[in-house]
């Protein structure tokens, strides 16, 4: 098997490459390693949080809920701290914090199959296989993190995931992946001080033969990665991926057990929590993931029992806490899966994948919260008239422009053709004002 592709290296062997490096570190705890460092990224910076659901969430159930139709469902719409919007009664502490939130229920996107939906929905491009487009955490990496001299961990992390690819952009930009406890798969903890010279030494003459066999740009980019991920194992930053750690350098504290209960004590909530220190030290994109939405069966109990109380909890503790501290206006928020879920219920108690009409949502970074944008019809199952269709381009052109970066950047692929930010998406003009 081949390690490499046309875009990089594959995750397998970063991850090969990721656990090497952590065995070099001597003598140290990989995650509570921590070091004075004066030169600290400001907090107020531009970063948005991606919540992803896997497996597509029905949003017919929890953001645009339709009372008195067939496809209603057993779920009532309740008041949100904005007048004139309501989503599900199962969401109460969401409903209190709407006016730092927004929803845009008239999505339409092309893609139902999972695969497709996801990538469709993280890079704005509909899959190409002469082409892999980077999703959009590998974008922000590229335009924003490069430019964040005193970030020393990476620029986009992924926490409980890591399906996205950096593509044309290269694996510099790739997710950097941990669970929610902030634990790097295959990553021992400890490793004899007097192996670390040999190692390293070693590793050089490697990659200089390597790279002296002129095969293009990859070794460089591979040697790049490898010194990158040594580096950041000795970086006081990455106290950032453990709650229970303090840095005053960075001004972070240990996370209280008050405020790990607000979040929620389970994977989606601390991941949340860690998603936040991560912005604070200056990652530009974190991407927190919640699977289990494939409800073809048992829809209504799997909500009611395991899906959305965590959500709920999740995303009224997260929208506060970033509201309090003062971040909340430069962290934009967006919640999406790969697609909605059929308005119509299935002879299982269940809902399908339908891509056709559905919701995403959307807060904080400075944009005109508070609001319902576009709508659908009474039985959920188009676009309402009257309101525009919007695509994955457009909700990522608008975070885009939240974050300050130019909506008409065009990067350039591999193979020498134009790719337009966002594929050309259009910032949404409610939410931008």
């Amino acid at each position: 098997m081949s390690i490499w592709n046309n875009y990089g290296m594959s995750r397998r062997h970063f991850a090969q490459h990721m656990a090497t490096a952590a065995a070099t570190v001597p003598a140290m705890n990989f995650l509570s390693h921590v070091q004075a460092n004066a030169d600290v990224v400001k907090s107020k910076q531009k970063a948005c949080i991606l919540m992803w659901m896997g497996g597509g969430p029905p949003t017919i159930d929890i953001w645009d809920l339709k009372p008195g139709s067939k496809n209603g469902g057993e779920f009532k719409p309740i008041d949100t701290a904005v007048s004139g919007v309501q989503i599900s009664e199962l969401m109460p502490e969401t409903a209190k914090v709407f006016q730092d939130l927004s929803i845009v229920r008239s999505m339409s996107t092309r893609e139902a199959d999972h695969g497709r939906g996801r990538y469709y929905m993280q890079t704005a491009y509909v899959p190409n296989p002469t082409v892999v487009h980077p999703t959009f955490g590998s974008v922000v990496s590229y335009e924003i993190g490069k430019s964040r001299k005193a970030l020393e961990i990476p620029a986009f992390v992924s926490i409980d995931g890591g399906a996205g690819q950096a593509g044309f952009l290269g694996m510099t930009h790739a997710p950097f992946v941990v669970d929610n406890t902030g634990r790097i798969r295959n990553a021992p903890t400890e490793e004899g001080a007097a192996r670390l010279k040999d190692r390293l030494t070693m590793l050089e003459e490697i990659e200089s033969s390597f790279m002296a066999s002129r095969r293009g740009d990859l070794p460089t980019a591979h040697k790049d990665v490898y010194r990158n991920a040594v580096n950041l194992m000795t970086s006081n930053q990455m106290a950032a991926f453990d709650v229970s750690k303090a840095d005053a350098s960075l001004q972070l504290e240990a996370e209280s057990e008050a405020t790990k209960e607000a979040y929620g004590r389970n994977a989606f909530g601390q991941g949340l929590l860690m998603a936040r220190r991560l912005v604070q030290v200056g990652v530009p994109f974190v991407e927190v993931n919640m699977g289990g939405w494939d409800l073809h069966s048992g829809v209504f109990d799997a909500l009611k029992t395991q899906r959305l109380p965590p959500l709920d909890k999740g995303i009224a503790a997260i929208t506060a806490d970033l509201k309090q501290r003062g971040m909340l206006d430069d962290t934009v928020l967006v919640w999406m899966g790969e697609f909605g879920r059929t308005p119509r219920i299935n002879q299982d108690v269940g809902r399908d994948h339908w891509a056709n009409s559905w919701s995403v949502m959307m807060g904080g970074g400075g944009l005109k919260n508070g609001q319902a944008v576009g709508a659908t019809d009474n039985d959920g199952l188009q676009i309402a008239e009257g309101s525009k269709a919007y695509l994955p381009g457009d909700i990522w052109a608008t975070v885009a422009l939240a974050m300050g970066i130019p909506v008409n950047t065009v990067h350039t692929s591999k193979r020498g053709r134009p790719m337009k930010l966002a594929n050309g998406g259009t910032p949404i003009q409610e939410l931008i004002g």
